[in-house]
């Protein structure tokens, strides 16, 4: 292989300096300083060295955004620290009830310190980046763990694949955290060139960012107007970044774009008057928003009021009002779900609703239709809850036609036939026949979904088969099938059938959360399994436990509590479980992080100004098998207690919790 000479090495060092100069002046700031031929004329003279001497290409070269092999399917990446989800409020009153949450979590009655920034309507990830190379990129997918999508986000130009120097020294580790868009005239271009190629059109702009980030072939994503904001990091305890504001300044010195809006404001009046201004420039901007976001500036105010479930009590999402749209309703069906709630559903004449194609919406409930008077042929108003679920929010009345028909809600299962019932206290009426087939339908796809056990291949289509096939009663039935009852189903060719088999064995070996999940318990998502799994550690004692227990979780509301009681009382639950046992599902205990250590069991409460950040020591309470809660209870088994303890402090003292400084803290990890 031939060897390059040193003339030939500066020159490729310029070339790539000066490429990701010009990339960030128009990728990031918006001021190209030289023409596209110029830009063309320094990457085609990269890429022509790189194939003569293979050897030089590195992985922060800019010729390795084009796109890479493809890859079959996402491996899973874990997050070493979870994405959370946020909270939301819709009006000023919700959010000052935010804000006197969080002054009387960080016991003061001062105006708090936010940074206001857009919610972008993208697709979240995370960049990790070690020694300052771009190591590592996936997805927030259900916040504990998400798609390596490594060889996609390289592509984007906005994400540096290098970091500074000086960075790279001083946080060897360094995750990145932002929103991938698309901007709404690089959408309809690319929509243009899809229809001109006789492709389906992308939906919207979050869809179109999403989808072509999870792209199998890199050199589609390549292709696409992606554009990445940074917004934060995931470490709160990083030397010199004390506060949100810091970070996001270090992340604009390197190189990553953050949104011009974002903003540093003190106390809720200051939020208000942000939320007024950005809510104002909507319909100006060239990417979709949703709303805003707020978070409470400082890191150690943020781990001083710590998080619920799977969300942070230091930030919030102030939501616009949902965008509303006039069609006509021309029918109204009735949908049967997993739990056999019937629910109305709207089919409306296709309008547009913040950005999508609406043709069905929720009516919600009987009471709800009755209240609207809804009837076919009317004139509706629809709107996007959050916008996300379409729902029907009021009728025209000066536009209803004279063979406008009422709507009848039904009094059997539409379904089964079943009579349906409507408990006392509930707006909604149900279907109590745990073999009706829309109910079954729904368990089985829930109970095969990616946070259950994630069954590939088991959706909507093949669950019907095989309950009209009388091949699945309920879930248990799916590790009894075997190949030859799969053959004989529609479009079930022999290659397709083998993989369904595969995919059913794969799935008897998974892990505790994602069993509590997958049984379908009324009100226990992915969130509440974890916590469910995390305290009873095995599957039997979740089995055996009291109501009481159960009510005393911390994250465990008490209708939740009672729907799990129950549901392990009832007496078809119980043998349904004990054929999945006999199946070969496996129901492994629980394994908590570092759950071995000095701390195991233990809960602890930090409180007041303590030498390091907070979040310091939480990460070795966890890793000794220790506990951190939000607020001192009975089961709180130490305070650690600072300079400047206020209120729990004296909770503590109240209720006979042991008091311990940091001294003494370092003496219980000995």
């Amino acid at each position: 292989m031939a060897r390059p000479d040193q003339k030939l090495l500066d020159e490729l060092r310029q070339l790539r300096d000066q490429i990701n100069h010009h990339s960030r002046l128009y990728y990031v700031e918006d001021n190209p300083s030289i023409s596209d031929a110029e830009y063309d004329r320094l990457f085609d003279r990269l890429l022509q060295i790189e194939k003569q001497y293979p050897q030089l290409v590195t992985p922060d070269s800019p010729s390795q955004r084009v796109g890479a092999t493809p890859s079959k399917k996402f491996e899973p990446l874990p997050h070493r620290i979870p994405m959370l989800s946020l909270q939301k409020v819709t009006s000023f009153e919700e959010f000052i009830e935010f804000d006197r949450r969080v002054k009387e979590g960080l016991e003061t009655t001062e105006e708090v310190e936010y940074i206001t920034e857009p919610k972008l309507d993208g697709l979240a990830v995370e960049l990790v980046y070690e020694n300052g190379m771009l190591v590592r990129g996936s997805t927030r997918g259900d916040g504990v763990t998400g798609e390596n999508i490594t060889p996609n986000l390289r592509t984007i130009r906005s994400i540096p694949l290098r970091l500074s120097d000086s960075c790279s020294s001083k946080y060897p580790l360094l995750e990145v955290r932002g929103e991938v868009i698309m901007r709404r005239p690089d959408f309809e271009r690319l929509n243009e060139a899809l229809i001109a190629q006789n492709q389906a059109p992308l939906a919207n702009t979050r869809n179109g960012a999403a989808g072509s980030l999870r792209q199998l072939n890199p050199s589609v994503t390549a292709s696409r107007p992606l554009i990445f904001y940074a917004y934060g990091i995931s470490d709160t305890d990083l030397e010199g970044l004390d506060r949100q504001s810091a970070a996001v300044d270090l992340l604009r010195k390197e190189g990553f774009r953050i949104n011009d809006r974002t903003r540093l404001v003190r106390g809720s009046g200051q939020v208000e008057e942000r939320f007024k201004a950005l809510a104002g420039d909507r319909e100006r901007l060239d990417y979709e928003i949703d709303g805003m976001v707020v978070k409470v500036d400082r890191f150690d105010s943020q781990i001083m009021l710590g998080q619920i479930s799977r969300a942070p009590r230091w930030a919030v999402a102030w939501k616009f009002a949902a965008e509303q749209a006039e069609t006509v309703l021309e029918d109204v069906i009735f949908s049967v779900g997993r739990t056999g709630v019937i629910t109305p559903v709207a089919r409306l004449k296709p309008v547009r609703v913040s950005g999508v194609t609406v043709s069905n919406a929720s009516l919600h409930n009987e009471d709800e239709l009755r209240r609207l008077d809804a009837r076919i042929g009317d004139t509706v108003i629809v709107q996007r809850a959050g916008d996300v679920i379409p729902e029907v929010v009021d009728i025209v009345p000066g536009k209803r036609p004279g063979e406008a028909t009422q709507v009848v809600f039904p009094s059997k299962c539409p379904s089964c036939g079943t009579k349906i019932v409507r408990p006392e206290g509930e707006a909604a009426h149900r279907c109590l026949n745990m073999a009706c087939p829309a109910q079954l339908e729904g368990r089985l796809i829930h109970f095969a979904a990616k946070g259950g056990l994630d069954i590939d291949g088991l959706g909507d289509k093949l669950a019907r088969q095989l309950i009209k096939a009388n091949l699945v009663k309920d879930p248990s039935d799916l590790f009894y099938l075997e190949k030859d009852q799969l053959l004989p189903l529609d479009l079930m060719a022999d290659k397709k059938a083998s993989n369904l088999i595969e995919a059913i064995n794969r799935s008897r070996q998974t892990e505790l959360p994602k069993v509590i999940y997958a049984l379908g318990v009324v009100g226990v998502g992915e969130a509440a399994a974890r916590l469910l799994a995390e305290h009873f550690v095995s599957f039997e004692k979740l089995e055996k436990t009291s109501l009481d227990e159960l009510t005393h979780i911390d994250g465990i509301g008490p209708v939740i509590a009672a729907n799990i009681f129950e549901y392990f009382r009832n007496e078809g639950n119980r043998v349904m479980l004990d054929r999945m046992r006999r199946g070969g599902l496996a129901l492994p205990n629980y394994q908590r992080t570092g759950g071995t250590g000095v701390l195991g069991g233990k809960t602890f409460v930090i409180t007041g100004t303590l030498s390091k950040p907070r979040n310091h020591f939480k990460n070795l309470i966890e890793q000794e098998g220790g506990k951190v809660a939000g607020s001192v209870s009975a089961k709180t088994d130490y305070l650690l207690a600072g300079v400047d303890a206020g209120s729990k402090l004296d909770k503590a003292k109240k209720l006979g919790i042991a008091i311990i400084d940091e001294d003494q803290f370092k003496q219980l990890l000995a």
